[in-house]
């Protein structure tokens, strides 16, 4: 399944390992792949699934050529050939898991997954059945999107999310935020200050319309950088595409204990 696709902690006391090498890779060290709209036109912060600051690990970015939101919003079948394209290529480069930067990749994470024989998580939805066994039964999650009009339940169902999950979310869209708005428009600039404040405000929304819930999910990969004062404003748990990608990242990049006893 994995042919020459070696895993393992390199240290120095490994120096007489022999180490394989797939064919056709002339890179290696990302252990986490990233694909990614390709034409969009807005800030890209710290925090930002695709801003290189966000992970202290190293991650390989791809862009799917020639996406635009308005097309993976959609969810059309002509978009899959060029996201199989884009995770075929960073499977060449010898990444051992693939996410994404939008949510609304999902709509393609049953077929892709199935056509990789590497993990695929290409949308922070597919926390959501583990969210929901980890809460006391009767808890809502919130779930804060850039689109609720496109949360179909194609999308919903290629995540695995079945109609009992469905039934527990609150769900806050964005879409039409002044500043946040920004983002699904390409408008090239926005006000960083007033756009965390109308997700933070967003979540306060779930919270008073829905007091019994018990966590909050980011849809959006734009929306990590305010995750940190979404949860002080609201006191819950925060889930989001980064914490995603890091439990990919420490199921595929396993390191030895070392230490005193």
């Amino acid at each position: 399944m994995l042919e020459n696709r070696q895993f393992g902690y390199i240290a120095p006391q490994n120096g007489k390992t022999t180490i394989r090498m797939m064919k056709g890779q002339n890179i290696s060290g990302f252990p986490i792949g990233v694909i990614y709209i390709d034409e969009v036109w807005y800030p890209l912060i710290p925090g930002n699934i695709v801003n290189g600051y966000t992970f202290d690990f190293p991650v390989r970015l791809k862009a799917v050529q020639g996406l635009d939101i308005p097309n993976l919003f959609a969810a059309g079948d002509e978009v899959l050939p060029y996201i199989l394209k884009a995770c075929n290529e960073l499977k060449q480069e010898g990444v051992r898991a693939i996410s994404s930067a939008c949510g609304f990749f999902g709509n393609y994470q049953k077929q892709v997954s199935e056509a990789m024989d590497i993990p695929v998580a290409i949308s922070s939805l597919v926390q959501l059945p583990w969210i929901s066994s980890i809460l006391k039964p009767g808890c809502r999650i919130g779930v804060l999107t850039a689109d609720q009009s496109s949360l179909s339940d194609k999308l919903l169902w290629n995540c695995g999310i079945t109609e009992a999950i469905q039934k527990q979310l609150a769900i806050r869209d964005l879409r039409n935020a002044p500043e946040f708005s920004c983002i699904l428009e390409g408008r090239g600039e926005f006000d960083n200050g007033t756009v965390e404040q109308e997700v933070v405000n967003a979540a306060l929304d779930i919270i008073r319309e829905q007091p019994d819930t018990g966590a909050i999910l980011l849809e959006c990969s734009d929306m990590p950088p305010y995750a940190s004062a979404i949860q002080a404003a609201v006191q819950l748990p925060v889930f989001d595409f980064t914490t995603l990608i890091r439990w990919l990242q420490m199921a595929v990049c396993q390191k030895p204990y070392s230490g005193f006893i």
